[in-house]
């Protein structure tokens, strides 16, 4: 069984998030500058297994598709057609910044870690990994 592997996607960068091998536990694995993101996904696909990518999918309140999902759906394109033996499923990711900012004032990180945004797109990956790993999880119950 290969891992996880959330993507939240930014124009600038993109903040991933990986379980263990045996998806028990999501955790916040780095922050990439999205130009270099394909060459990362595909060195670190070569070191560990992957079978899912998880893409965080961005949507207004109203559920209609943010400006975002302009430079995301691209993205998803082109994983599909670089890693086609893989999964590529979509998470709801409306609220997650706000949720990792709060999380990370809640762990106790100082105002200046706090500012890190590589830092909030990690966590943000993260909360999509872990809200994937819950609608699965309750899907086999």
């Amino acid at each position: 069984m290969g891992r996880i592997m959330a993507i939240d996607y930014g124009k600038k960068r993109t903040g991933l998030a990986v379980t263990d091998p045996v998806r028990i536990i999501a955790t916040a694995l780095t922050t990439v500058e999205t130009p270099t993101l394909m060459h990362y996904l595909k060195d670190y696909c070569a070191r560990e297994e992957v079978d899912i990518f998880v893409v965080g999918e961005a949507k207004h309140m109203d559920n209609t598709p943010s400006e975002s999902m302009q430079y995301i759906e691209p993205f998803v394109a082109e994983l599909r057609s670089q890693f086609p033996d893989k999964e590529v499923a979509r998470v709801d990711e409306r609220f997650t910044s706000k949720i990792a900012f709060q999380s990370m004032i809640d762990s106790g990180l100082r105002k200046k870690q706090r500012r890190d945004k590589g830092m909030i797109d990690q966590v943000s990956a993260t909360i999509i990994l872990q809200s994937y790993m819950n609608t699965i999880n309750n899907r086999n119950i």
